[in-house]
């Protein structure tokens, strides 16, 4: 049986990298993207192969390019990943870039990465068209279905609340649900089916940091904890995209909750709905509904996005100065919502 990758059957990359070829893998899918980058390592695995991988605004485009174009003394072939490539956005940098990409070495591999959607017109126009992909979000129900059978193949049984648990508790890709389940598989009872409340107690006990734990921080008002999770997730090369679409969802889903309260609404079904049902994001929402109100959760998700694109057409200031005005600026909509109450 052929295995698929995304719309493409995984044997696909068997008809590619007979020469130098160059990849490029959009979206915010990481977990099925980085199966897709496993695939091409295997294609290579006969070789004695080197992979170097570049952050872009870490390492410089020449320094990149020049690399790429000189030969290996130690190997035969080489793989080059370029992580948040939407981030190489001068002329002079993608016509460096888009140059190389036409005639990548015989016994090199290019691969550009990006969480977003689109990158430079310039540099995608240089990659083959056939060996372009968007890796989409999983929707709800693969995202249910991922779970369960992920569970069922470690010969576990799950609830519709553990799988509801875990999707609201761990990041919406792949590759955080398997980091997050793999765990779990080490403290479960295959004896007894996995419910909602010890999916909740191992995970809280398991789980690095995240978005989600930076907006339990926020939701309690702990400024100082909100920068320290916001350092390890920066340290841990986290895309500053990723973290504010986590935190966007989580104050789109805040505002959901405030509505819901505001129309005197309390049937669990109805929270269930917008993705609150698990014991411990009743109560993060519940704190931050105390600190935030419509208004004030409206200017967080407002903020959200401005800081977003502030980061993103920032490339030379320090990202850690940014997010840190951002985390002072929602701390402050907290506080002043507080104060009101006083």
């Amino acid at each position: 049986m052929c295995a698929f990758w995304g719309d493409w059957p995984i044997s696909f990359v068997h008809i590619m990298g007979k020469k130098g070829s160059a990849w490029l893998f959009l979206g915010p899918e990481i977990g099925e993207k980085q199966t897709a980058i496993d695939e091409i390592r295997k294609e290579k695995s006969s070789l004695n192969t080197e992979e170097i991988v570049y952050y872009s605004g870490e390492t410089t485009v020449p320094i990149m390019v020049s690399n790429i174009q000189n030969g290996s003394l130690f190997s035969d072939s080489r793989i080059f990943i370029i992580k948040c490539a939407e981030a190489i956005k001068k002329k002079e940098e993608t016509e460096l870039l888009s140059s190389c990409i036409s005639s990548v070495p015989n016994d090199t591999f290019l691969i550009l990465c990006s969480e977003e959607t689109g990158i430079s017109r310039g540099l995608e126009k240089s990659v083959p068209q056939a060996n372009k992909r968007i890796f989409w979000e999983l929707s709800d129900s693969r995202k249910s279905e991922w779970i369960r059978n992920f569970f069922k193949k470690e010969g576990f049984a799950i609830s519709g609340e553990g799988i509801e648990t875990i999707m609201e508790l761990v990041e919406n890709n792949t590759a955080a649900l398997r980091q997050e389940c793999s765990r779990l598989v080490f403290f479960l009872d295959k004896s007894r089916e996995i419910g909602g409340a010890d999916a909740e107690e191992w995970l809280s006990h398991t789980r690095e940091e995240s978005a989600f734990t930076l907006f339990q921080r926020i939701a309690a008002g702990d400024l100082s904890r909100s920068l320290e999770s916001l350092g390890m997730l920066l340290a841990a090369k986290e895309t500053p995209s990723a973290i504010f679409a986590a935190l966007a969802s989580c104050f789109r889903k805040l505002l959901n909750y405030l509505s819901l309260k505001k129309a005197g609404i309390t049937d669990a079904e109805e929270f269930r709905n917008i993705g609150i049902s698990a014991p411990g994001a009743k109560r993060d929402y519940a704190a931050a509904a105390m600190r935030y109100d419509f208004e004030a959760a409206e200017s967080c998700l407002a903020l959200t996005a401005e800081y977003d694109m502030r980061l993103r057409s920032a490339l030379s200031y320090p990202e850690h100065i940014l997010f840190g005005e951002y985390l002072y600026k929602i701390y402050s909509l907290g506080n002043l919502r507080l104060g009101n109450r006083g």
